[in-house]
């Protein structure tokens, strides 16, 4: 398996299944002298985890610790490359054994049986969202980064099933179930969820997830713009869809002179462009919305096929979000934090 490394100057590799022993990664190219510990990684560990999403989250309880293994020294990072194990501690794989000779819609097992011949049918394996706890970890350091320079990113959820928000709190969201940004839309949430989860189903969402702080320069023309390399790592989450820039699909019905942002001596007068500009950061907000599918294990009956090509249904069992939002809004957030970190250091900037 080949492509299990993200990044340019900063380089995170993930490793690990959701059943084996432990998932973890390494990051390399990171900056001498960053302080970091281990609570560090814990802090965007602790949002992903397990358990934070209320009724739209699995059962499984695992603690995510994360144990740095190198790349530390007193306190602070030494420019080696940082290595880091999360244990997996709940792994339930009797769960899967009913359906271990099963394709389950929607999931990667046809794909993979057709690419290597070979599974791990429990959870998915590799391909299960498991994987995304490393990169949260890795993005926890790429935050730090960017903090030096006075960038913060946060995310917010805008859509949860087919219900948006209405009110517009962002910067709060992190405070309130599912990252709503106000709190009128969480109980409607809520019994969404609630709804969804007493059928068997689950529902989808849209993440937006900020950036503020950013200097104007950052990003290559052509190949490697900063939307570019911004929608790639969205969309190498495995349960993202979509991706929108600023105005997004929005701008495709609009008049290119209420598009455009006007350039005053103060500075842009809207940021419909999303912080970016001929793949160039602008030095406004980085505004980038992710579509995120529904689980797609689920408990109602569905029709698919054995291994060997005879027809059948399958009910999916095990522990599984309802929902992946609000789990999903930190690897989001993590993957963007990693992607502007490397332009950062791409550019020279210093922490």
């Amino acid at each position: 398996m080949n492509a299990n490394t993200f990044g340019s100057l900063l380089r995170l590799t993930t490793f690990g299944e959701s059943h084996g022993p432990a998932i973890g990664g390494v990051l390399d190219g990171c900056p001498a002298g960053l302080p970091l510990s281990e609570a560090d990684l814990q802090q965007g560990l602790d949002r992903r985890r397990p358990g934070q999403g209320g009724l739209a989250s699995t059962a499984r309880d695992e603690p995510d610790r994360a144990r740095i293994l190198s790349g530390v020294f007193e306190g602070v990072t030494t420019g080696t490359p940082i290595a880091f194990v999360i244990e997996n501690t709940d792994q339930r794989s009797r769960d899967y054994s009913a359906i271990k000779d099963i394709f389950r819609p929607g999931h990667a097992d046809y794909t993979y049986q057709a690419k290597y011949g070979v599974r791990d049918y429990r959870g998915g394996g590799r391909a299960s969202a498991r994987e995304t706890a490393a990169r949260v970890a890795g993005g926890e350091v790429a935050r730090l980064i960017l903090a030096r320079g006075g960038v913060k990113v946060y995310s917010y959820t805008t859509e949860m099933g087919d219900v948006p928000a209405q009110c517009m709190d962002p910067l709060n969201a992190h405070t309130r179930p599912f990252y709503a940004p106000d709190d009128y839309v969480v109980d409607i949430w809520t019994d969404r969820v609630e709804l969804v989860r007493s059928e068997g189903d689950s529902i989808g969402g849209v993440v937006c997830v900020t950036a503020t702080g950013m200097p104007a320069g950052l990003g290559e023309p052509v190949f490697d713009k900063l939307d570019a390399r911004l929608a790639y790592a969205l969309m190498g989450v495995g349960a993202v869809k979509g991706v929108e820039i600023g105005a997004g699909f929005s701008a495709a019905r609009n008049y290119g002179s209420k598009n455009n942002d006007p350039i005053t001596p103060r500075g842009f007068a809207s940021n419909r462009a999303g912080g970016m500009l001929g793949g160039i950061s602008s030095g406004q907000d980085i505004v980038v919305r992710a579509a995120v599918k529904p689980i797609p294990s689920v408990a109602k009956e569905q029709l698919t096929t054995t291994t060997s090509g005879e027809e059948t249904t399958v009910r999916v069992g095990g522990r599984h979000d309802a929902c992946a939002i609000p789990r999903i809004n930190p690897v989001l957030e993590a993957m963007v934090c990693l992607t502007l970190a490397d332009f950062w250091l791409l550019s020279g900037r210093r922490i």
